[in-house]
């Protein structure tokens, strides 16, 4: 068997010198291909895998290389959502997502704010025939005054499932979103007594009102599970239902994504 010393710089040496080409690299005989990627957060993803690969080979991780897992995430700062729940009295569905994106990017101040995030597209769609009816004509924003009018109309609250956040990469990506603090959605649920349906546009979202409602597998896109009050502690007999997210990284078409959400709407 190979000296370990020797795997361990023979990896740190390919590693900063092959790392913007293809190479091949030898961990304990076993190949893997380290890739060239223009990004800094795919860059910073390969580095973590990489020093998480290597650090089983280094022959003086348990003195080195705990310093490596310490929390980095402390000195980071925390967010406050910035927006009120939005709790109409007649609300008969709660749409939670994670978490707004950074204010830079919003188009208005109220939920789904990012003109390329396609919530109120896919409204638009399934309650006017229109994708374009909540955009504001030659503007790039959102017709807030009409949102809010349409969502008092029909029924629909909102708000998301993280009250206090982390950025760890200073963008709106689930996977780098740190939870510091949930939403209260006992609290929450309190304030629409008439609401008996949660909805979720998210992974991270779909996975913090799994754990909260005790449900032991996710519902398949576009479908729900029943929930007794029972077996929560939110309060009353709950159908929770996961949709696609209405963000463009979800590799689905518009019309794809609204036939799920009609659904919801027709049931």
């Amino acid at each position: 068997m190979r000296d370990a010393s020797l795997i361990f710089a023979e990896q740190s040496y390919l590693f900063l010198t092959d790392y913007a080409r293809f190479s091949w690299i030898i961990l304990w005989k076993k190949p893997a291909i380290t890739y060239f990627f223009n990004s800094k957060e795919r860059n910073i993803a390969f580095f973590t895998l990489f020093l998480n690969k290597l650090c089983m080979h280094c022959p003086f991780r348990p003195t080195l290389f705990p310093l490596l897992f310490l929390p980095m995430s402390s000195s980071l700062p925390i967010e406050t959502h910035p927006l009120q729940p939005f709790l109409p009295t007649n609300a008969r569905i709660l749409f939670l997502g994670s978490f707004p994106p950074p204010k830079a990017r919003w188009s208005m101040d109220f939920f789904y704010p990012n003109f390329i995030n396609d919530f109120w597209r896919i409204m638009g769609l399934l309650f006017y025939a229109d994708r374009l009816h909540f955009v504001v004509e030659g503007e790039k924003r959102f017709d807030r005054e009409a949102i809010i009018a349409f969502s008092e109309r029909e029924g629909l609250a909102f708000y998301d499932t993280a009250r206090r956040v982390r950025r760890l990469k200073g963008n709106a990506s689930d996977a780098f979103l740190e939870v510091v603090e949930p939403t209260d959605l006992t609290a929450l649920l309190a304030e629409v007594p008439h609401c008996h349906r949660i909805v979720t546009t998210g992974g991270k979202a779909s996975d913090v009102l799994m754990a909260a409602l005790g449900v032991a597998k996710l519902p398949p896109i576009g479908t729900c599970v029943f929930c007794p009050a029972a077996t929560h502690h939110l309060g009353h007999d709950l159908e929770f239902w996961r949709m696609p997210s209405s963000s463009r990284a979800y590799p689905l078409a518009l019309e794809k994504k609204a036939d799920f959400y009609r659904r919801l709407f027709e049931a």
